[in-house]
């Protein structure tokens, strides 16, 4: 942790929702003032597309079966946590980007499915924001959770997970159905081992709870709502979370637990607006005052 060069990690696995999650801290950076330095997991994989393929196939050979993204073989943890320790310390780091479509080919000149440069992060900022796979990992070496200043698990229940990622991978992808689940399949040791611990480490959860039937997820035809889930929200240390005022303030919510409150999906926004943006502000201006 670092009061003069905050970090913020938004972690959970494919699928899960840390892209809309983005979204919404995005909205309090424009809106607060806040430069932020944007920092993707994907930039830390190991492989590119075609590499991975190449790697899979040979691990396959092996006789292993579960060589996944969500492992730390196919990652770059070390530089990772090199760069949040490094901007701890001096607000300054490299990162690069992984390219997934044609619509970011354009935007940074590279082929689908390869890496850009590494390249130095905006010269001044405000704070470090992560969204990726492994912002609180603790596992074989490798301590990026403590870095971070703000965690932040997004966590939908399992199958709604898989839903979400089978339908996102065929359309936004062009995957098959079957090529979604043998993913699925595949990741699943290491989503035990390396993706689940991490929301103990996390400082607040958003775990999204469909309300309608998701007994199947290979065979559902759509996502759920926002309007067909409830949301929980999980605090690790409720102390100075004033329950009453969200209470007060997001209706039909309860509180389920000491420390986690049930909302509607469809107020998922709003209640993080009011949970995130003082605890935002507070980071940026004990920042400010280190200067």
């Amino acid at each position: 942790m670092s009061a003069k060069h905050p970090i913020i990690s938004v972690t959970g696995s494919s699928g899960s929702g840390t892209t809309s999650v983005k979204r919404t801290f995005a909205q309090i950076f424009r809106r607060e003032k806040i430069e932020a330095a944007f920092v993707e997991g994907d930039a830390f994989h190991r492989f590119d597309r075609d590499e991975m393929q190449r790697v899979m196939s040979e691990e396959e050979a092996r006789g292993n079966r579960h060589f996944s993204h969500f492992g730390p073989s196919a990652n770059l943890l070390h530089e990772l946590e090199a760069v949040f320790h490094t901007y701890s310390e001096t607000g300054f780091a490299k990162t690069r980007h992984y390219v997934h479509d044609q619509d970011e080919a354009e935007l940074y000149r590279a082929s689908p499915g390869k890496f850009t440069d590494w390249g130095p992060l905006p010269g001044k900022t405000d704070l470090l924001f992560y969204e990726g796979l492994h912002g609180a990992l603790v596992a074989e070496g490798v301590d990026i959770a403590r870095y971070a200043d703000l965690k932040i698990g997004v966590v939908p229940v399992i199958n709604l997970e898989w839903i979400q990622k089978i339908h996102r991978d065929k359309a936004a992808r062009g995957y098959s159905a079957e090529a979604v689940t043998d993913t699925i399949l595949r990741r699943m040791p290491d989503y035990i081992h390396y993706i689940c611990p991490q929301f103990t480490q996390t400082d607040i959860n958003f775990q999204r709870v469909p309300t309608v039937d998701t007994s199947n997820p290979f065979a559902a035809r759509w996502i759920p709502t926002s309007d067909e889930s409830m949301v929980i929200i999980r605090f690790r240390d409720p102390r100075g979370i004033d329950f009453s005022y969200l209470l007060s303030m997001i209706h039909d919510s309860f509180m389920s637990r000491a420390n986690s409150i049930v909302i509607a999906g469809s107020k998922l926004d709003l209640a993080m607006q009011l949970i995130l943006t003082p605890i935002i502000m507070q980071l940026v201006e004990r920042a400010r005052r280190t200067v």
